[in-house]
C-alpha cells in the first residue's frame, strides 16, 4: 500500500463520524446537483449488479439500494465501513474492506461500476492502473458512473501545490482541530474527455458548479 493510500485511510478513519456533514450543506446549488447525481445513478443502476469503489459511510449507496439487483460496496477505511454496516437500510449490501488498486480481491464480475468522490484522490500517475483494474471486474458492456468535486476557491480547505508533481492537495481541518493534507485533484470537462473517451463508449460528461459526473459503458469487445 502506498504512502498516499495510507494517508487517505488514516484521514478518513478520523473523519468518519463527521463525514456526512459534507452532504448536508445548505447551498441550494449544491443540493440540486446532489439530487441530479442521485437521479442519474437510479437510472443507470436499475436491476444491475454494482461494484462500488470508496463507498464511505454508504450515504450515496442508499440512493440505489432499492433499485439495484445487488451491491458490493468497498472502502479502505474500516471506520467508514463500520458506519455503513450499521445502517439498517443497507442490510442487503455486501461490504468489503478493499484497496481500490487491488480489486482482484473482490470475487465475481459485475455489470455496473460506481466510484463517487474517489477519482480526485488518486495520484494522476495511478489513474490508468485503477481504471484497468476496475474495468477488469466489469463485464463487457457494463455501465459506470462517477462523480466528484469541482474546484471552488475557499471551499474544502486551502489548495496546495508541490514542486515536481502535477497532483494538488487540500489542507483539511476536522472538528477536533486536527489538520490533514490530503491529495485532491480537480479536472475539467476536456481532461475527463481525454482520459475516458479512449477507453469507453457512450461517454456522457456533466460539469456543474459544485460537482462533475460522468457515465459510460465498456466496449462490448475488449
Amino acid at each position: 500500500m502506498s504512502s498516499a493510500t495510507n494517508t487517505l485511510q488514516r484521514y478518513y478513519n478520523r473523519r468518519a463520524q463527521e463525514y456526512e456533514q459534507v452532504y448536508l450543506r445548505g447551498d441550494p446549488i449544491r443540493q440540486g446537483e446532489q439530487t441530479a447525481i442521485a437521479a442519474e445513478m437510479r437510472k443507470i443502476f436499475q436491476n444491475r449488479c454494482v461494484l462500488e469503489i470508496a463507498c464511505g459511510t454508504g450515504f450515496l449507496t442508499e440512493k440505489i439500494v432499492d433499485i439495484a439487483e445487488h451491491i458490493v460496496a468497498t472502502d479502505l477505511s474500516q471506520k467508514m465501513l463500520a458506519i455503513a454496516r450499521s445502517k439498517k437500510i443497507l442490510n442487503s449490501v455486501e461490504f468489503q474492506q478493499v484497496d481500490a488498486y487491488a480489486l482482484s480481491a473482490v470475487p465475481g464480475v459485475f455489470d455496473a461500476g460506481l466510484a463517487n468522490f474517489w477519482f480526485s484522490h488518486m495520484p494522476q500517475m495511478r489513474i490508468a492502473e485503477f481504471l484497468d483494474g476496475f474495468h477488469k471486474k466489469l463485464s463487457k458492456g457494463a455501465v459506470v458512473f462517477m462523480a466528484d468535486n469541482v474546484y471552488i476557491p475557499g471551499v474544502g480547505g486551502e489548495l496546495v501545490t508541490r514542486p515536481g508533481t502535477e497532483d494538488t492537495f487540500k489542507v483539511r481541518e476536522l472538528s477536533d482541530g486536527s489538520k490533514h493534507e490530503v491529495l485532491k485533484n480537480y479536472y475539467s470537462a476536456d481532461q475527463l474527455q481525454n482520459m475516458f473517451a479512449p477507453r469507453t463508449r457512450d461517454l456522457k460528461i456533466h460539469v456543474g458548479q459544485c460537482f462533475w459526473w460522468i457515465s459510460y459503458a465498456l466496449s462490448a469487445i475488449r
